[in-house]
């Protein structure tokens, strides 16, 4: 694996990108995953897939958008953050792979309301949040579902933007598939206390993430 950091001019400002590059085997494809409002791409799920997937020929590409970049505190509003996903995609695609996109909480979010129109071959959606904390009445269920490209969802056992079994059926013509991560919260974090272990959750990640995108027609 090769790492490499590139800034990225967007009209929303500045953004980074920073490559775990896949060397052997040959690279099949693209995974640009960004973070969520309350951190950067030190997230544990981020890193752990960074760590794990070029070994298996994906290339994974993290993603900081302009107002990280920036040092800014508070996330930019979703139609900047989606401006400065869109101004990075010409980046992400330029080494000739199919590009899925993924995102943690907002970043999924971000992911699943641009990937038709980017022509993503896929979404990853880590730690979806179906609705804020204690609204479950605020459903974003629509931008899940209306991805309109396979769509791999992992959420915590006890997410508090909402649990697994609060996500509606999939359906449609490109249903989402949704693993579980057992006792994980909003950050995948799991309790001392519990029947598995912090790397337990993690492996889940990373081993139901490299199955599906190994299903991934491109």
């Amino acid at each position: 694996m090769t790492t490499r950091t590139e800034s990225v001019d967007t009209t929303a400002g500045e953004a980074r990108i920073t490559w775990h590059r896949a060397v052997k085997p040959k690279p099949k494809l693209v995974l640009a995953v960004s973070h969520g409002a309350g951190g950067g791409i030190e997230a544990r799920d981020l890193q752990a897939l960074a760590a794990a997937l070029p070994a298996r020929g994906i290339t994974v590409a993290l993603v900081e958008q302009p107002w990280r970049v920036a040092g800014k505190k508070v996330a930019a509003a979703p139609k900047v953050l989606d401006e400065g996903w869109r101004g990075l995609w010409p980046a992400l695609t330029e080494p000739g792979l199919p590009v899925v996109a993924g995102g943690r909480s907002a970043g999924a979010r971000v992911a699943c309301r641009t990937a038709a129109e980017l022509g993503a071959a896929g979404v990853l959606a880590l730690a979806f949040p179906l609705h804020p904390p204690g609204r479950p009445e605020k459903s974003r269920a629509g931008e899940l579902t209306g991805a309109g490209r396979p769509t791999l969802v992992v959420q915590g056992g006890r997410d508090p933007f909402g649990r697994p079994e609060e996500f509606p059926e999939p359906g449609g013509q490109d249903p989402y598939e949704l693993v579980e991560v057992a006792y994980g919260d909003h950050g995948f974090a799991v309790p001392k206390k519990a029947d598995a272990t912090q790397e337990d959750a993690l492996l889940t990640i990373t081993e139901a993430v490299a199955e599906w995108l190994g299903r991934l027609p491109v």
